[in-house]
């Protein structure tokens, strides 16, 4: 059997271990760039006051919108759905289980038939439940053919997310570096910080590919190691771009 040794060159197989990132208050970042929205969700009283009984948290993917949804529904004892598969056998089934008085909807803005999304909205609606949800865009901006459903969304309150700050960024790569425990020197976090894109979504992608990097290579992260990974980050968003 080989001993995973040749040529001096020593390295290791990268395990597929899922990351599960902490979705707790503790550990959300608080920055002014989501403030408002943290008045409205974190408020206990808040959801009472949301007209229609409904809430849309919206703004670009890293900003914080699942974390803060995730906030709520513990505190309120909500169950959570994902958008993209929202489907109205699950939701009959989860309104029969009752034993709640609120409900999160994340990805709201992916779901894929519009009159399940339709049908979820009105059953909170009758039962004067509160409806969180989160998207990219504005409830009124979601792309939909039902009449119905789109009066629905014209009429749901939302608060926006806000472009991430730069401490906000800073701390919120720290804060994943750390729940995926990696230890990364600060000249090294301080390199990245300088060239990454300034948006969060980069900043958690970053974190990922170090992850993965530094358990392919089974060395620690050097600043080698994180600009040839940051090389082909930005690579890969100007191919898209």
């Amino acid at each position: 059997m080989a001993d995973g040794k040749e040529g001096g060159v020593t390295g290791q197989i990268a395990l597929p271990f899922a990351h599960r990132p902490r979705f707790g208050r503790s550990d959300f970042v608080a920055a002014p760039s989501n403030a408002a929205a943290r008045g409205w969700v974190l408020d206990a009283e808040a959801m009472w006051r949301w007209p229609e009984g409904r809430m849309a948290l919206w703004g670009e993917s890293g900003t914080g919108k699942t974390h803060l949804l995730s906030v709520w529904a513990a505190r309120h004892g909500a169950p959570v759905i994902e958008g993209r598969r929202l489907n109205e056998q699950d939701v009959a089934n989860l309104f029969h289980e009752g034993g709640f008085r609120a409900l999160a909807l994340d990805n709201a803005d992916q779901v894929r038939e519009e009159a399940d999304l339709l049908h979820l909205i009105n059953l909170v609606r009758e039962r004067r439940m509160a409806l969180l949800m989160a998207g990219r865009a504005s409830p009124a901006r979601w792309r939909v053919s039902l009449p119905d459903l789109a009066s629905r969304l014209r009429a749901t309150s939302s608060v926006p997310i806000g472009q991430a700050e730069e401490e906000l960024l800073r701390r919120l790569f720290l804060r994943l570096l750390a729940e995926r425990q990696m230890v990364v020197a600060q000249p090294v976090t301080e390199w990245l910080l300088r060239r990454l894109p300034r948006n969060a979504g980069a900043i958690r992608d970053m974190a990922a590919r170090l992850d993965q990097a530094a358990l392919a290579s089974g060395e620690k992260v050097t600043r080698a190691l994180a600009a040839g990974v940051l090389e082909t980050l930005l690579e890969e968003d100007a191919t898209r771009s």
